[in-house]
């Protein structure tokens, strides 16, 4: 079965789920780590400038963070043997950022913590739609490459954009659905096909997806993985909500290998009219 073989490749890295879960705005660290499980995630991404990344005290975000975090490279399906959970990949971001030398200080200061080279790029161009900056993301990217880090930019749905990020060494390219927390969902699927088509990095939807749905059509147009965060914190109940997120990704992408039926304008008959009997 071609989906049993079915692998996210970022970098040097390889991944068994295509769900990337975002750590912000759950009730708990409680929450964060059951719904994070539910989901199936293998990367986690947190917030550099939201969370104290000196603060592993009993309860906190970071020390769940590094409890569950791997060390040295990530390998697929990874699990801790004793409790028997998946270990993350921690995915810092720098969301928060509104200049690429705020983005490039935040991660060289990750860096100097101890952060993995594995970064989400982020860099806000307008504080009330939260898309991002394509001039202050493209010069970001630029240096963060050339020092060495895995740059998975978040970037607007434009096929020009992801092309430019991909040529200077990104890893990935990350473009949105829909405005961050929005919960809209695939606001423009046109453009995306148009970054599948041309894009030989993965390509991960970021922000504004609001239900199960939303990634199960993410994935049949033949993304490589979503990035969930607020749909999940947000849902009534997270746990269940990841569940189905999981899921969504996972039939969205069984549907993209199978390859759909074609469209057609008229019915056609699922028992011919050929051999009826009279």
């Amino acid at each position: 079965m071609q989906a049993a073989r079915d692998v996210l490749r970022i970098g040097p890295r390889t991944f068994s789920s295509r769900l990337i879960v975002g750590t912000g705005k759950y009730k708990s660290v409680e929450e964060t780590e059951m719904a994070v499980d539910a989901a199936g995630a293998e990367i986690v991404t947190v917030a550099l400038r939201r969370v104290d990344l000196a603060d592993k005290s009993s309860g906190s975000l970071m020390s769940m963070l590094t409890r569950r975090a791997h060390v040295g490279e990530a390998r697929k399906g990874d699990l801790d043997s004793a409790a028997g959970t998946v270990k993350w990949t921690i995915l810092p971001n720098t969301a928060g950022c509104f200049t690429a030398d705020e983005a490039v200080r935040t991660l060289r200061l990750a860096r100097e913590l101890g952060v993995a080279e594995l970064v989400k790029l982020e860099v806000i161009g307008d504080p009330k739609t939260l898309y991002p900056d394509n001039e202050q993301t493209l010069e970001a990217a630029k240096i963060l490459v050339k020092e060495g880090f895995t740059v998975l930019p978040y970037c607007i749905d434009d096929p020009i954009v992801c092309r430019k990020l991909e040529d200077m060494g990104c890893a990935a390219v990350m473009p949105l659905a829909a405005p961050i927390g929005s919960g809209l969902g695939i606001r423009n699927p046109h453009n995306l096909s148009i970054i599948l088509e041309h894009a030989k990095v993965p390509v991960i939807v970021d922000a504004g997806v609001g239900t199960a749905s939303d990634v199960a059509v993410a994935m049949e147009l033949g993304c490589d993985g979503v990035l969930v965060n607020t749909a999940i914190a947000h849902a009534k109940d997270p746990v269940l909500m990841a569940h189905a997120m999981c899921e969504g990704v996972s039939a969205g992408r069984k549907a993209h290998l199978a390859g759909r039926m074609p469209r057609t304008r008229y019915a056609n008959a699922s028992s011919p009219l050929a051999g009826l009997i009279e």
